[in-house]
């Protein structure tokens, strides 16, 4: 690790920002040139996200986010929305449907990431609500020069554009076919939203704090939330090949606020990482880290096989006791005694097998979406993996991080909302989320689907602190995928090498990387490969014989195929600031001085 990365690690002392796409670090970094802080940054970086990334994120999806102002402790700002007030499990299971859907109305929960920014913006920004916006509103109107992949998922869905969501059709497909890449993409309906917004903010007078709780009336109240009900009501073609109407109201969009909250913690050779709760899968890095071994052998094939055999016995946990009606304690799933029992169940040879814990005793909660296969040491669907089993990274999510020379540090992952979650809702340019598909139609477990609870989200920043200060800032895109590519990334930066006195974060995310997915999936249609892991080539044909003696069925990706990683880093003891970004897929970038 350390002897080849594709980048300098950035250093500097007056700011850094890593995100999934280059114009939303040069917008956040050009923030902090004019003289705002990491969370100003971070919310224009975001409203820009939402332009050039349209596949992967929008204004009515969802963001978990991790802030550390200088001199205090972390805490999480929730913009998970809850499932709407209608959306109960009758509702569902009485239109003949034994999940909710991967696309359409009825999968959207309420969005939840609007107020998060503007509450981000309120309590810890300097900037006004014109100023942030300005960026998002010139790449909207002016256009931008679209990635392959936002037209290859136009490509992708232009069959159901013009057949279904007619509305999606003027902003993505405005010359009669997808972009072509490098070609300028606009949304000038989007940028009239935003224009309005702005104008119906300022109306209330120069206060910049009233503004921004205008701006949020009229996300709640107003012409946005009419809008959003009103595309709601209409029906959709969705993945069950049926057209159905959501269940969202106004009430439930009026009742709506974003929250914050103390993170869930643990603390591994000196490092505490400040996750997201149980409502998210954010506890899985926990407990990763909790089932590690005192010695790791960086690299190896042992290294390797202690990782996704311990990522395994996490994600079991995460379908067995995670969601917004968990009720076990963090501390339970962290204790030494529970990890220690959980760590003597990794062995020699891989697991098949979906294996939970007691943490307090009682029983596992698993729901019958959970294939009894699944519960013995036989290789589920050892042929021809499907679609769904290949291991393929979902293009659903970005990710931000801002460090500033205040100390200021934020860890953000947009996601949501994308262009081929629902129609666009034609008054406002952008469509409503899906996130409801993460949540069960069984009654009784801590992911089902309960009216004004969250849908549990893979949606995964992470924070980290050395002696109580914050130092370290990351996340990745990547569903399920997240707390794997985020904690194998986190061992390279804390076991690797170091460049110019700081972690070499570029090796770091540089590594080859891997994931396994022996439990069911986040989303639709929740499909499980007990077994199987993805790791890139790069890994050697050594390592990738001896896990495949051990039993592990593996799936060898492309050299550079495996997580998007960002992160930013600050030393307390020097002030020196470190940034690295991503480059597989050719559009991550840090930027900094």
């Amino acid at each position: 690790m350390g002897t080849f990365t594709t980048r300098p690690t950035l250093q500097g002392t007056f700011g850094m920002v890593s995100s999934t796409h280059w114009l939303v670090s040069a917008t956040s970094m050009a923030v902090l040139e004019d003289g705002g802080n990491a969370f100003d940054a971070a919310v224009a970086g975001a409203f820009v996200l939402h332009v050039v990334e349209p596949h992967l994120n929008g204004p009515a999806g969802e963001v978990p986010i991790i802030l550390a102002p200088a001199g205090q402790p972390p805490k999480v700002l929730c913009g998970q929305g809850p499932a709407p007030a209608g959306a109960t499990i009758e509702h569902y299971t009485a239109l003949g449907l034994e999940m909710v859907p991967g696309t359409g109305p009825l999968a959207a929960a309420v969005p939840g990431a609007f107020d998060a920014w503007m509450l981000l913006l309120r309590d810890h920004g300097t900037k006004r609500l014109a100023e942030v916006l300005a960026y998002a509103i010139g790449y909207a109107e002016q256009g931008h020069p679209v990635l392959e992949d936002v037209g290859s998922t136009i490509s992708a869905m232009q069959n159901l554009f013009e057949a279904e969501w007619t509305t999606s059709v003027p902003v993505y497909l405005p010359a009669g076919k997808p972009p072509a890449p490098g070609e300028l993409l606009k949304n000038p309906v989007l940028a009239q939203t935003w224009r309005r917004v702005i104008a119906e903010a300022e109306a209330v007078g120069a206060d910049r704090d009233a503004q921004i709780a205008a701006a949020r009336r009229v996300w709640r109240e107003g012409f946005i939330a009419e809008a959003l009900v009103a595309s709601a009501a209409r029906p959709a073609m969705d993945t069950s090949g049926t057209r159905h109407a959501g269940t969202l109201t106004g009430a439930d969009l009026a009742n709506y606020r974003a929250t914050y909250e103390d993170p869930a913690t643990y603390t591994w050779n000196g490092w505490t990482i400040a996750k997201a709760g149980l409502w998210s899968q954010g506890p899985v890095f926990l407990q990763q880290l909790a089932l590690l071994p005192e010695e790791l052998d960086y690299g190896t094939a042992d290294y390797f096989h202690t990782l996704i055999e311990g990522s395994k016995l996490a994600m079991a946990d995460r379908e067995a006791w995670y969601g917004d009606s968990a009720d076990i304690a963090m501390d339970a799933l962290l204790s030494p005694d529970y990890n220690t029992a959980r760590r003597a169940l990794i062995g020699e040879e891989a697991s098949y097998r979906l294996r939970p814990g007691t943490p307090d005793g009682r029983l596992p909660m698993l729901g019958e979406h959970v294939d009894s296969a699944a519960l013995q040491d036989i290789p589920l669907g050892a042929g021809e993996p499907t679609v769904a089993r290949t291991g393929a990274t979902r293009g659903d999510t970005c990710h931000l991080d801002v460090v500033d020379r205040w100390g200021n540090m934020v860890a953000a992952t947009p996601s949501g909302g994308w262009l081929q979650s629902n129609p666009v809702v034609p008054e406002l340019g952008f469509p409503l989320g899906t996130r409801l598909q993460m949540a069960w139609l069984e009654p009784g477990l801590p992911n089902s689907l309960v009216p004004g609870r969250r849908p549990r989200t893979t949606l995964s920043p992470s924070l980290a602190l050395r002696d109580g200060e914050p130092v370290l800032a990351f996340g990745t895109p990547g569903g399920d995928q997240q707390d794997q590519w985020s904690l194998h990334f986190f061992l390279a930066a804390a076991l690797g090498g170091k460049v110019r006195g700081g972690w070499d974060l570029q090796g770091a995310i540089d590594a080859p990387n891997w994931h396994q997915d022996s439990f069911p999936g986040s989303f639709y249609p929740h499909a499980m490969n007990p077994g199987g892991v993805t790791m890139e080539s790069r890994v050697g044909v050594e390592i990738l014989a001896d896990l495949r003696r051990r039993g592990h069925r593996i799936t060898v990706g492309e050299p550079w195929s495996e997580g998007r990683m960002c992160a930013v880093a600050r030393d307390p003891a020097t002030g020196v600031l470190s940034a690295a970004a991503n480059p597989r897929g050719m559009q991550g970038y840090a930027a900094g001085r």
